[in-house]
């Protein structure tokens, strides 16, 4: 399919005619053929978000609430679209492209909620007859660029937040699914919004850092969001900081599941697998590393593995569990930290079988340090298994990491669980529940190399706004000279 970048609120080619072309990952054939702009490009699409900016931002919040309500809506009227595009660019499953789609339309409802919520305070101030505030106003325009692996839940929510604290958005789409961020900048035209206030650019992967780095450095950008790879967000960071400009950062993670001795082990087998295997684990949240009390230890790999085993992989267009993972590099990365770890002594409890871009769910066990597993996030459907004994060992594995997005600690004892939870180095944790679980209202984001900052409701508005203080004098001043 051919689809055109959403620039001041037109369709738009690159200026050079230039394209590229994204293939499915499992048959190889060509699905979106998409503009290959380039940096004039990039930095067309932020001055039409600058030229939008004045006007979106003096909109009255019931009316910012209402189009980011429409845009909801809009967003669900399309999900058949979202499904073929998800299952063609990135070899997705329908239920993980569902899913997808009515979250993300949960945080642009989340977010029109919070259009009246831009406020500020009134602070006592020591100087008779001054009335000081302190106002939240809009940032400016704000950079989105957004990942290929959850697209549409990741892609709206860097914009939705943005969006409703009155800023205008350039939106980099991932060179991996082009269509499908395409699509989110369809579906927010569709509900009304003003030209310009939403852009959406793409790019081929050549030209990405070039890109990346004219949105970043444009002098209307005030404030960039990036969900990805630590490698990257580490660059991210570097430009921002040169130019002064804040970034909020949702980077990688290894995600550590904690199995108590008292634990409930049915429900920590069906979590476990869950947050392993859901999107080939393919997810920021994935459960990577399970940590386990040697007590209970054979018995809970026992159920894991037996449930693995049962998981079908295949064609995402058809009833199958783990559809395809992006490309066959990220298929030869899993496959390479598998074999390292047997060789080192790990034991496979259920067998990675491949075909192309498809892999089974794998069961690693007695993963150790030194395996490159252990420590380096694998992004596929393979969950490593290291044996403790005891909680003091299990949270000191647990904090062996440089990521420190998400965990899950499972137990009978929810105090005991609790205190375990409360020493975990992770931005957050889930007792007796999945390490995937996302909702459009909480602080999403990590600690270390996870990142910095957070996504989600209120926590979000301090990213995408700057607060002032304002005075004003209601008697004549007393001046010393």
């Amino acid at each position: 399919m051919n689809i055109q970048m959403l620039i001041g609120g037109q369709e738009a080619a690159a200026q050079s005619g230039a394209r590229f072309v994204r293939r499915n990952p499992i048959s190889g054939e060509a699905v979106t053929q998409a503009p290959a702009a380039s940096t004039a490009d990039a930095c067309r699409a932020a001055d039409a978000a600058a030229a939008a900016l004045p006007a979106w931002a003096a909109l009255g919040p019931t009316e910012r609430r209402l189009l980011l309500l429409r845009a909801a809506d809009a967003l669900e009227r399309r999900m058949a679209d979202f499904t073929d595009a998800m299952a063609g660019e990135t070899g997705a499953t329908a239920g993980w492209a569902g899913f997808n789609v009515r979250l993300a339309a949960g945080i642009l409802r989340e977010a029109a909620s919070m259009t009246t919520q831009v406020g500020g305070e009134v602070i006592p101030s020591d100087k008779p007859g001054c009335l000081a505030m302190a106002v939240r106003k809009p940032a400016g325009v704000c950079l989105g660029i957004a990942p290929w692996n959850a697209p549409v839940i990741l892609g709206v929510r860097a914009v939705a937040m943005p969006l409703a604290c009155g800023n205008t958005v350039v939106l980099k789409a991932s060179e991996l699914c082009p269509r499908t961020h395409q699509l989110i900048g369809a579906a927010l035209q569709d509900a009304g919004l003003p030209a310009g206030v939403i852009n959406v650019v793409t790019n081929a992967p050549a030209d990405a850092a070039e890109v990346v780095s004219a949105l970043i450095a444009h002098p209307a950008v005030r404030r960039i969001n990036f969900t990805g790879s630590t490698r990257v967000g580490r660059i991210i960071a570097q430009q921002c900081a040169g130019l002064f400009k804040p970034a909020l950062l949702e980077l990688g993670g290894k995600a550590p599941f904690l199995v108590l001795a008292d634990a409930d082990l049915n429900e920590a087998v069906n979590a476990a697998a869950f947050g392993a295997f859901m999107n080939q684990g393919q997810i920021c949240m994935s459960t990577e590393r399970i940590v386990v009390d040697e007590a209970v230890a054979d018995e809970f790999v026992r159920r894991l593995a037996e449930k693995a085993a049962s998981l079908p992989a295949g064609d995402p267009r058809e009833a199958v569990v783990l559809g395809s993972v992006i490309s066959a590099e990220a298929a030869d990365h899993v496959m390479a930290l598998i074999d390292d770890a047997v060789t080192q002594g790990a034991t496979l409890r259920s067998q990675p079988e491949r075909q192309g871009c498809i892999l089974k769910a794998t069961v690693l066990d007695h993963v150790k340090p030194g395996m490159r597993i252990y420590a380096e996030e694998s992004f596929g459907p393979v969950v490593t298994v290291v044996r403790v004994r005891g909680d003091e060992e299990a949270i000191r594995v647990a904090n062996d990491t440089e990521y420190d997005l998400a965990a899950a600690v499972f137990s009978r004892d929810i105090a005991r669980a609790l205190k375990v939870a409360e020493r975990i180095q992770s931005g957050i944790c889930h007792i007796n529940g999945a390490t995937v679980h996302d909702e459009a209202q909480m602080p999403f984001g990590g600690v270390k190399d996870s990142g910095w900052g957070r996504f989600g409701g209120r926590s979000a508005m301090a990213e995408f706004t700057d607060l002032r203080w304002i005075t004003v004098e209601t008697q004549p001043g007393h001046y010393p000279f």
